[in-house]
């Protein structure tokens, strides 16, 4: 046997989820970390995943923490737990998300993290404040916020030695829209989000390049009949790309469905926004320097009771949009992989399940959808043992 051969695994009789459509009983062969070849026929020594159906990894663009450790600790080993945790439940590319902090310990953060992107871990960070509105901050510690002047904005940049990939800030304060700016002109996403902003600034933003609405809905004035607000600014705007979080909890499944009709899946980006309590129980957690009580499942601050990011992994979120909201299979696929694959540049790598692109796969059980493998740069992570051998005709 070659090494060629050793390196080369082939999925027979499943589910693929592929761009152009679902096809039944479908076959892919995967060789060293790339997908090898779609279709063909089975053969002896092929892994027979009939019953399951296969889809791209998931790409999350936003989340804390998981696996009880946080990216906010500025710890390289919590941060491997968190995403180890995540990669578990299907997210085979993770944008690390900070919380508001001190600036110079957010910038020490975000060396953490970036060894962590060196080493292929992560795909990048995202500074989620402090440059964000104290009447809308959530989780984020309002003592440590700060308007988002451009010098400030560039020293976290700077701090993630080209692995910054996301901006969340309030355009609408002091500094927002030339920050905007400038992290277009430096390739950096800039997003709406924590924001106060109304309709008419909020378009200023998007004219400035920023690209991203931040969980939409949440944080953010709610849309009146004269006072559109930001969520009709950024909803309606076909160069932005909306986030949602899909838990149950941050939205009405109506709500949800009012957005995937205004934008669609192209435009739409499903993330966790987790924080260190998904994969774990209830109890308290650490979220930068504030404390958050799980109980339910439900994260919130334990002085003030805000809604403190969610416990969603997106194995959960993808059973959701097509067992609650109705989504198709393809549409699903779409907002969970490919719209924020091609957020972040790598749709040429990731993203679908193409001849060429790296093996990021997630097989989940064909009739209730429950996650059953992962396998991430043509390797099994989780539960690729399960599957028996095709047998000679």
């Amino acid at each position: 046997m070659t090494t060629a051969d050793r390196d080369r695994t082939a999925l027979a009789g499943a589910r693929l989820v592929l761009p152009g459509g679902v096809v039944e009983g479908g076959r892919l062969a995967v060789e060293g970390d790339r997908i090898a070849g779609l279709g063909g026929e089975s053969g002896p020594g092929d892994l027979d995943l009939t019953g399951y159906t296969v889809v791209p990894g998931f790409v999350d663009l936003h989340v804390h923490g998981g696996g009880g450790a946080s990216y906010a600790s500025g710890i390289a080993e919590e941060a491997l737990l968190a995403a180890r945790t995540h990669l578990e439940h299907g997210t085979t590319t993770t944008v690390a998300s900070t919380v508001t902090g001190e600036i110079d310990e957010v910038a020490r953060q975000a060396s953490v993290l970036s060894e962590l992107v060196e080493d292929g871990v992560l795909a990048g960070i995202h500074f989620e404040g402090p440059f964000i509105s104290h009447n809308r901050c959530g989780a984020h510690r309002p003592d440590l916020l700060r308007d988002p002047d451009p010098a400030l904005v560039r020293k976290l940049v700077d701090a993630a030695r080209g692995h910054a990939k996301m901006v969340t800030l309030a355009p609408e304060l002091p500094g927002g829209l030339d920050s905007v700016r400038m992290l277009a002109d430096l390739g950096v996403i800039a997003a709406v989000g924590h924001t106060d902003s109304d309709y008419a600034t909020t378009l200023e933003a998007i004219d400035a390049g920023a690209s991203v609405a931040t969980h939409l809905f949440n944080a953010m004035p709610g849309i009146a009949h004269r006072a559109p607000g930001p969520i009709v600014a950024l909803l309606e705007d076909e160069r932005v790309t909306v986030e949602l979080i899909n838990d149950g909890v941050h939205l009405h499944p109506s709500v949800l469905d009012l957005a995937y009709g205004t934008a669609g899946a192209s435009r739409v980006a499903l993330i966790t926004d987790a924080m260190g309590a998904a994969g774990m129980g209830d109890g308290l957690y650490p979220l930068g320097p504030l404390q958050v009580e799980v109980k339910d499942g439900v994260a919130r601050l334990v002085e003030g009771g805000a809604i403190a990011g969610s416990t969603l992994t997106l194995d959960v979120a993808f059973k959701r949009s097509l067992t609650v909201n109705g989504l198709t299979l393809n549409q699903t696929v779409e907002s969970l992989s490919a719209t924020p694959a091609r957020l972040l540049g790598l749709a040429d790598s990731i993203g679908s399940l193409e001849t060429g692109k790296l093996a990021d796969l997630v097989v989940l059980d064909s009739e209730g959808y429950d996650l059953v493998a992962v396998m991430r740069r043509g390797r099994w992570v989780l539960g690729g043992e399960r599957f028996d051998v095709v047998k000679p005709a």
